[in-house]
């Protein structure tokens, strides 16, 4: 499964009248750290709740008349507002802790050489 699946799978997940951040949706997809993918994933989507994701705190990220209709699709799900902000505590989805996505094994590196190296000159013997 792909990352991009597997966050599309995370963002479905979501139910009406509950919402998740960014961050939250790439640990839960296994990726922690790629808030950006998943903005990513949702710009080049179609058929995704997308009024469900929102910013650290419940804020909305976007600008213009997208953060009006965010409001709007979310209030219409009985979403509520405190302020500026999602009311967190009572509409966050908490996802349910699965496996996280392996990290890549890294080379093991060689010990670094003591002492100085000699820089080689167009002089010297190879």
């Amino acid at each position: 499964m792909t990352m991009d699946s597997r966050i599309l799978a995370t963002i479905r997940k979501i139910p009406r009248g509950k919402v998740s951040t960014y961050g939250a949706i790439a640990r839960a997809a296994g990726y922690p750290g790629a808030a950006r993918q998943v903005v990513g994933v949702l710009r080049g989507s179609f058929d995704l709740p997308w009024q469900r994701v929102l910013g650290a705190g419940g804020e909305i990220k976007l600008r213009g008349d997208s953060a009006i209709e965010q409001r709007l699709r979310l209030e219409s799900e009985g979403v509520t507002f405190r302020g500026r902000r999602v009311n967190m505590k009572e509409h966050e989805f908490k996802f349910a802790k699965g496996k996280t996505a392996a990290k890549p094994k890294q080379k093991p590196t060689s010990k670094p050489r003591s002492g100085k190296r000699k820089r080689r000159t167009t002089n010297d013997p190879p």
